[in-house]
């Protein structure tokens, strides 16, 4: 399912910003941990929504996302890239698999028709397992209750959510759109090196 790097939209002339999304345990931190560390001039932040479930949430999300698109668009003359641990397509997942009491998909969609008209290399990155036994052991973490109520079959319904909206965002020009199995870890870093031009031409 991963793209072809031929298919990459890539402009040398101007900075990126890499968005990793997934079910917990596909390894999302670790990945962008490690493109922090290897691209120069970037920044990574780890977004998680608001805690507020509620249809009052609906309101507290859209400010939220709104502003920190702001931000990026004030950022494309600042000669830096970004790098986000989930951004606001977590939020209309969650969504819509029922997480949360409202619906967002208008907010969403008006979002993504934003992103995909910022000045930069636009890289959405979706992690899952074709194993997705596998999440017996990665959902085995030493983190706090709240994130540890994760079954395998909650995983698999996000991954498949998360997988369709692949999908649907394949139709936007400048949004490149890669998929990355991460059963194997050392096969996904060589992949992303493949498919991720900022960081092949600081490796070379």
């Amino acid at each position: 399912m991963t793209n072809n790097i031929n298919e990459i939209k890539y402009d040398n002339n101007k900075k990126s910003i890499i968005v990793f999304e997934g079910p917990q345990g596909v390894g999302k931190t670790g990945f962008a941990n490690y493109c922090r560390e290897i691209m120069p001039y970037s920044n990574l932040l780890r977004l998680s929504g608001t805690s507020d479930k509620t249809k009052t949430g609906y309101d507290k999300a859209k400010k939220m996302y709104e502003q920190w698109y702001n931000m990026l668009k004030s950022s494309e003359q600042w000669d830096i890239n970004w790098i986000f641990d989930r951004y606001f397509f977590s939020e209309e997942l969650f969504c819509r698999n029922g997480y949360k009491q409202y619906t967002w998909s208008d907010v969403y969609w008006d979002l993504v028709n934003k992103f995909n008209e910022t000045k930069f290399n636009l890289f959405v990155i979706f992690l899952y397992l074709e194993q997705t036994e596998l999440y017996r052991e990665r959902l085995k973490r030493n983190k706090p209750e709240a994130y540890n109520n994760m079954t395998i079959n909650e995983s698999v319904k996000q991954q498949d959510a998360y997988l369709k909206m692949a999908e649907e965002l394949k139709s936007y020009n400048n949004i490149n759109v890669i998929t990355i199995p991460t059963d194997d870890f050392n096969i996904a870093y060589q992949k992303l090196h493949k498919i991720l031009p900022p960081l092949e031409t600081k490796i070379k």
